[in-house]
């Protein structure tokens, strides 16, 4: 486990491309639809608003925020916080992701099981995600002793929350997209033919998610392996 592992390199490295295809597809797509503005003339932030309130939904603020593609929805404090490229932008680009935001708004306001569940992970997830490493890192130092085994076991524990966290994840931005592509429609936002465009962003933004469940599951099967739990490859190796 210590050292270069050409067996995490050989499991990791089609995730690692897969990821780097993702981010790379995700950024594409939105520089592409950045530059066609919306008939409706409506920027992310109106957008945003106009979804939310078409749903009676008035206590979530919408605000701007530094970064690219930083967009996100804060459930503890109810704020819709949107880069600059959307939040100013009139693209079909930003209004996708700023409806896909808001999409997340609508699944706290009418309470969607996964993310109050992926909600309730985030404290512990933070803490495992920290702790894994330091803690497999210390067992596999003392492979062979019953001490060593128990840490690698309570590391792997650890780590499973944030593979956890990435699965329930697919679930619940798959479904703010979808909000986003039916609602954006209804409320008057986009025309249908706009819509398709818009969802592009939004269907390769997704493919990110994929690839970190992906990463996350393969970096645990990894360990898995390693500590003697799978294929009885033992971690004395």
């Amino acid at each position: 486990m210590i050292g270069f592992d050409p067996l995490y390199l050989m499991m990791l490295a089609p995730a690692m491309l897969f990821a780097f295809y993702a981010s790379w597809r995700t950024k594409s797509r939105f520089n592409e639809y950045s530059q066609i503005g919306s008939a409706s003339g409506v920027t992310g932030a109106q957008a945003a608003n106009m979804l939310l309130q078409n749903h009676g939904i008035y206590d979530v603020k919408v605000e701007p925020t530094e970064g690219f593609l930083s967009d996100h929805y804060d459930p503890s404090s109810k704020t819709l916080r949107l880069s600059p490229d959307v939040y100013r932008s009139h693209s079909l680009a930003a209004i996708g992701v700023a409806c896909h935001e808001a999409g997340h708004a609508m699944q706290h306001a009418h309470g969607y099981g996964p993310l109050a569940m992926r909600s309730a992970l985030v404290p512990a997830v933070n803490i495992g995600s920290n702790l894994s490493w330091i803690v497999l890192t210390a067992g596999f130092l003392m492979s062979g002793s019953g001490l060593g085994q128990t840490l690698i076991l309570g590391g792997i524990a650890l780590f499973s929350l944030a593979v956890v966290f990435s699965l329930i994840t697919l679930p619940v931005e798959y479904d703010a997209s979808a909000r986003a592509k039916r609602e954006m429609v209804a409320a008057g936002i986009v025309t249908h033919s706009e819509q398709e465009d818009a969802g592009k962003v939004l269907d390769a933004a997704f493919l990110t998610y994929v690839a970190a469940a992906v990463s996350s599951i393969v970096t645990l099967v990894y360990y898995l392996l390693r500590a003697g739990l799978l294929g009885g490859r033992s971690n004395e190796e």
